[in-house]
C-alpha cells in the first residue's frame, strides 16, 4: 500500500540528475529500489485498481517507467531517467495516438494531469475541424477550463496560427497538442498517502476531457 513518497526521494533523483553514470547508479540502487521505484509503483497499481474500478468501461492498463533510458537516444545525457512516471492508457499499437492520464516526478517536484503522447497534425487537425463544425460541444469544457486553477494548458503553440476561434475556444485551437497539466512543488502532499485521492479526483475532473478527446481521436477510423 502506497504511504506517500520521502525526502530519500527527491534526494535520490537530484543524485541520479548529477551523477548520471553507472557507478553512482550501482552504489545507490538499493535507495533507488526502496525510496523510488517500490512508492511509485504501489501508487501507480493502488490509482490504477481505484481508477479502472470506476469506470469498468474504459480498458485501461497501466504502465511504469523505468530508470533505464533507451539506449539509441542517448546522446551524450547518460543513461538513466530523472524523470519518472506511470500512465494509464489504452491497450493496443495507437495507445500514444489516444488521450492517457499520467503521473510524473522529479527532482524539484511533480505533476499529473491527462494528454496525448503522440498528437500527430492530423489528429490536432481533426481537432480543429470539430470546433470548428460543432463549437457547443467543446464550449462548455473550454469554459469549465477557464474557471478552474489546478490546471493549465501545458502544450506549446503554433508559431504560424492554423487559424482562429472565438474565445474561450481560441485559448485551445492552436496547440500542437492536448495536454492539461497540474505542475506542483515538493509538498507534504508528495510524502502522504493523499496523494492516492489527489490523483483519483484529478483524474475524475479530467473525464470529461477524456471523453471528448477520445471521440476525436475514433473519429474516421
Amino acid at each position: 500500500m502506497f504511504q506517500g513518497f520521502s525526502q530519500q526521494t527527491n534526494d535520490f533523483l537530484w543524485g541520479i540528475r548529477f551523477n548520471n553514470e553507472r557507478s553512482w547508479f550501482e552504489a545507490h540502487k538499493q535507495e533507488y529500489l526502496d525510496y523510488v521505484q517500490s512508492p511509485l509503483r504501489q501508487l501507480a497499481q493502488e490509482v490504477y485498481a481505484r481508477f479502472s474500478a470506476a469506470h469498468e468501461e474504459l480498458p485501461l492498463m497501466v504502465r511504469v517507467s523505468r530508470i533505464y533510458r533507451d539506449a539509441r537516444r542517448l546522446y551524450g545525457r547518460g543513461p538513466y531517467k530523472s524523470h519518472l512516471w506511470f500512465s494509464l492508457r489504452m491497450s493496443g499499437e495507437n495507445w500514444a495516438e489516444q488521450p492517457v492520464f499520467w503521473f510524473e516526478i522529479y527532482p524539484a517536484g511533480y505533476a499529473y494531469g491527462l494528454g496525448i503522447y503522440e498528437a500527430r497534425p492530423a489528429l490536432m487537425a481533426k481537432f480543429r475541424k470539430a470546433m470548428d463544425e460543432h463549437p457547443e460541444d467543446m464550449l462548455p469544457l473550454a469554459n469549465a477550463f477557464q474557471r478552474q486553477t489546478r490546471f493549465r494548458l501545458g502544450a506549446e503553440e503554433y508559431k504560424r496560427p492554423k487559424g482562429t476561434a472565438q474565445p474561450p475556444l481560441d485559448q485551445w485551437y492552436n496547440r500542437k497538442n492536448l495536454d492539461l497539466t497540474c505542475d506542483r512543488e515538493i509538498d507534504d502532499l508528495l510524502y502522504s498517502r493523499a496523494l492516492v485521492d489527489e490523483l483519483l479526483q484529478a483524474y475524475e475532473a479530467l473525464m470529461p476531457y477524456y471523453r471528448y478527446f477520445s471521440r476525436i481521436c475514433s473519429q474516421g477510423e
